[in-house]
């Protein structure tokens, strides 16, 4: 049988009539174009938002073109925008790429733990959590294997995670324990550090200047913690104050 292009009808088939093509509705498409239009109209600071989570989600380095095709962000026709990316300290440009910058490049649990122990008053997990999307992991099996301490505060910001040195892992009377424990200290850093200024030791910490730059960094989606000193938080005796860390 002899072969036939394709669109032509043999003189001698028989003729079917073509099935009406169905017109493309604009109802269709709207959903996106409505989300395309939101995402237009947003404020610089929710662009960057969008961003900096496609960042660090993917851990991949974007052009302007790629991120607009991933969240319709036009970071070319809004300079804003591009300042802000540029200046924000989660965010890295290499030429003409865009990538996500933590405040720590650990690639797994035995840098971290070399980290953690190189820090004498501690750190915070905050500062460590966008290393790499398993770093919880790898400091909740460092916790588990007694390498390390974890440390809770009121809130997550406030957690603190400190090296478990095997020199100093003695065993406390019970008695000592419960007197320990049953000092009640204030339950804001703030009136933490008035009291060890009161007696004339020096806090490790300042609240008042961490959480000023805290809201300062707002606009980053997940903005780390610039100081590696302790942020121990309320009710913790550990690394409270410069002298008295390691009594």
């Amino acid at each position: 049988m002899p072969k036939v292009a394709p669109g032509i009808r043999p003189a001698n088939a028989h003729f079917s009539p073509a099935k009406p093509l169905q017109p493309i509705k604009f109802s269709d498409d709207t959903e996106r174009l409505q989300h395309i239009n939101s995402v237009r109209k947003s404020t610089v600071g929710a662009l960057m938002t969008l961003v900096i989570d496609l960042l660090y989600k993917t851990r991949q380095a974007f052009t302007a073109e790629q991120i607009n095709e991933a969240t319709y962000v036009d970071i070319h026709g809004n300079k804003a925008l591009f300042d802000n990316l540029r200046n924000n300290p989660k965010v890295k440009l290499d030429r003409r790429h865009f990538s996500y910058k933590p405040a720590h490049v650990l690639t797994g649990r035995d840098q971290l733990h070399s980290l953690i122990k190189k820090q004498l008053d501690g750190i915070v997990v905050e500062e460590v959590k966008d290393a790499n999307p398993s770093i919880l992991e790898d400091l909740q099996a460092l916790k588990a294997s007694g390498d390390v301490w974890w440390l809770s505060g009121t809130n997550s910001q406030e957690d603190t995670t400190h090296f478990n040195d095997p020199r100093y892992r003695i065993t406390v009377d019970i008695d000592l324990k419960q007197l320990f424990w049953g000092i009640e200290l204030p339950r804001d850093m703030l009136d933490i550090e008035k009291e060890l200024k009161k007696i004339g030791e020096k806090p490790s910490t300042d609240t008042a200047k961490r959480r000023a730059l805290a809201e300062i960094s707002g606009a980053a989606s997940r903005p780390g913690r610039s100081s590696a000193a302790s942020r121990a938080g309320p009710g913790s005796r550990t690394g409270i104050c410069q002298n008295c860390s390691r009594t």
